[in-house]
Formats: structure tokens, sequence, C-alpha cells
């Protein structure tokens, strides 16, 4: 019997929320100015209301990752979506700084749990390979979307204004979970359109998430958790340039005008989502530890080699390899929740995605504090990443990516819930 084919449903689900999500995220950030300019906002002010995003996408990473994993993906990603476009549509009903922080704070709460309940969803779904994959390819969506969406969301602002483009971003993300509730069961033998033979490909799947593993608490505390986490942190702060400090870089360092920066600036995103899909291409066999501690090395030697090039061609093509070697390994550590989660996929996932947004705050921080301390030292910025890159490199050569040395030993009964 052949297989049927409703796991590619799954996948199509999954790139579709991706590429949603951040076109619902990114959207204010070209609406940034007529939104100062009708709300009478100044610099911090709008700082402020484009940072409450952050703030509530990394407190509320965790809570939505185990929600997910408590209550199941579709309970869950249904409820945020319509959550989280209703709040997407309320922006463009904010009259001040107050209100607006208040609605991105919540649109960020809901956003939260976007990722980690996504890997779950793929993991329950798919056999290993495919999962591998699957996840390559979202992640790539992720990195393309971001590049595209800028000018597809200024085009909105610009026919209909801020405050309804908003409501149009808004009413994709209802069409999404009207569509994925309709279609979607949480468990693969609960669709009538799946047969024996693909039940049978996701069996190792389904033991994998339902497997016992006791408290969630102690699952996190495992040292190849805190490792995953800290390794993604190293490589978030890398990328956290990529989209807060390279159009200065490129004004500054290279001599570059508004148009042409923001034409450049697309490069290290497309070639981001290449690196994740040639991850997701790299044979089974491979070990993925040393894939991912040997990209970030290279990482290391190119952002070393990047201060001591001239010219804006060479050095945007050292960035672009930066994150193409950066974001293969993005979906290694994504694989990595799932082989050592299993249960608390969503969870684990989480905690990591939490980190990444850690990093979002500091490495912008630390970025602008040398070049205000140290004389506009672009230098000095690009080795501290690549101080990051080291260590990054270092702790992948302690993590397990498949899992086994994590899920060796049982959970103590007295943690057991």
């Amino acid at each position: 019997m052949t297989p049927t084919r409703v796991r590619y449903r799954v996948v199509g689900f999954a790139l579709t929320l991706a590429i949603l999500s951040y076109i619902q995220r990114v959207a204010i950030s070209q609406a940034a100015g007529p939104i100062a300019h009708d709300l009478k906002l100044d610099k911090q002010q709008l700082g402020s209301v484009l940072g409450a995003f952050g703030l509530a996408y990394a407190a509320f990473e965790i809570p939505m990752g185990l929600y997910g994993d408590k209550k199941g993906v579709r309970r869950v990603l249904g409820q945020i979506v319509i959550a989280w476009s209703f709040f997407t549509a309320l922006t463009g009903a904010a009259w001040n700084m107050t209100s607006l922080w208040v609605i991105r704070f919540l649109f960020g709460a809901g956003e939260a749990g976007c990722f980690p309940n996504l890997t779950r969803m793929l993991s329950q779904w798919l056999p290993r390979r495919e999962r591998i994959r699957a996840q390559a390819l979202m992640w790539a969506s992720t990195r393309w979307g971001g590049a595209v969406t800028p000018p597809l969301a200024l085009l909105g602002i610009t026919l209909f204004g801020w405050r309804l483009s908003f409501v149009a971003f808004a009413l994709l993300g209802v069409i999404w979970a009207v569509w994925f509730l309709a279609r979607f069961r949480e468990n693969p033998a609960d669709d009538p359109a799946v047969n024996e033979a693909e039940l049978a490909l996701l069996q190792e799947s389904h033991r994998m998430v339902t497997q016992h593993q006791g408290h969630w608490l102690r699952v996190l505390l495992q040292p190849q958790v805190l490792l995953l986490m800290c390794q993604y942190f190293c490589w978030s702060y890398i990328w956290y340039f990529f989209v807060t400090w390279l159009p200065t870089y490129l004004s500054e360092a290279q001599g570059q005008s508004a148009a042409a920066t923001a034409g450049f600036a697309v490069l290290p995103l497309l070639f981001g989502g290449f690196g994740s899909i040639v991850s997701g291409l790299l044979p089974l066999h491979l070990p993925r530890r040393w894939i991912a501690a040997g990209c970030y090395v290279v990482v290391l030697a190119l952002l070393l080699l990047l201060p001591t090039v001239h010219g804006v061609g060479p050095a945007i093509a050292i960035m672009a390899a930066i994150s193409f070697f950066g974001d293969v390994t993005m979906p290694i550590s994504w694989n990595a929740c799932v082989e050592i989660g299993r249960r608390y996929t969503a969870t684990v996932g989480a905690a990591m995605n939490m980190f990444a947004n850690f990093s979002g705050f500091v490495a912008p921080f630390v970025g602008g504090y040398i070049l205000k301390h140290y004389d506009n030292d672009w230098a000095r910025v690009l080795h501290v990443m690549a101080a990051f890159a080291a260590i990054g490199a270092f702790l992948w050569l302690f993590i397990d990516p498949t899992g086994e040395r994590a899920n060796r030993r049982d959970i103590p009964a007295d943690l057991q819930p």
C-alpha cells in the first residue's frame, strides 16, 4: 500500500504560518513613520513601542510552549493566531502611546507560541528525515519572508494607510486559523484521509512525542538543554546585526546611500534561507554536532576577516556567507529540541527561542555602547560578534543533537507529575 500524503498538508500549514507571522510582525517597522506622526510619538516612545513586542515574546515563550505540550498544537495554534490577529487589527485603532504599547505587548505574547508549537506539530506528523527537511524549509521561509515583507508592507500602507493595512494583515491570520481548524487533526490516526501505510511511517514520531519524561522543569534543566539554549543565543547575537545595525554599518563604514543600503540588506537574509535549505538536504549519517561546530568556526573566521576588507561588494559577500553558514545551524538546533524534548518539544523549543530574544535586546545595546564609547569602532563590534561565534563552536563540542545523552536516564520519581 502506498502511503497517503496528508502529512505534506501539515507542512503547508507550517510554512504559511511561518511567513504570516513575519508579515504581521514586520509590518509595524514600515509603518513606524506614519504612526509616530499621527500619534505624536518621539523616538524614545517609538522605541518603547517597538520593544514591547520583544519583551512579551521572550516572557511568554515557555508558558506558550508548555501550553502546547499540555493541550495540543491544534487548540493552541488556533487560539493564538486568532488572538494575535485580533491585536494586529487593533493596532490600527491605537490612539496614543500607552494604547499602542499595550496592544503590541499582547500581540507579542500571542506570537510567542508560534514556532515552538509549529516544531511540535512537525515532530508528530513527519518521520525524522522529512521532519529535518521541513524544519529547514520552514526557517528558510522565515528568512525569505523577512526579506520580501518590508516592500509588501510598505505598498499596503501607501495604498490604504497604516490603520487599514493592519486590519488587512489581521484578516490573513483569521483566514489561516479557519483553514487550520477545519483541516488539521492533532493525531494522524484521527484524520480519515490518512491510510495505514502513512500511519506506519509516523509510529516512531508518535511514540517520541508521547514518551513520558517526568516534570517539564527537570527537562529544561538538563545540561544538554542549557547548552542548546546558550549556543542559540550566540548565533542570535550575531544574526541580530543583520536586522538592526546592518543599514547603519553600510552607510557609515561603507558609504552607501539609503537606496543602496536597502538593496544590500536583503542579501544576508536571502542567503540565510539558502543555508537552512542546505542544512535540511545534508545526509542523515553526517554528525550534526560537527557540522554546527564547523559552521560556527567559519563564521568566526569571516567575522575576523570582515573589518580588513575594503569595498561594499566584498563586505556584503562576506556578510551573506556569515548568514549562510550560521543559518545552517538553525534546523539542527530546532531538530535537537525535538530529539531532546520529545514530549516537551514545544517547551524546549520555547526556552531556546526565549534566549534568542534576549540576545535581540543585548546585541543592539552592546553594539550601540561600543559605537558611542569607542569612536564609532565597527571593527570592535564585529570582534565581539566573533567572540560569540567562538563560544558557540565550543558549546557544540558538548551537545548531542540526537538526544541520546539527554534521554539516557529516567527522570526521578519525585519529580514526575
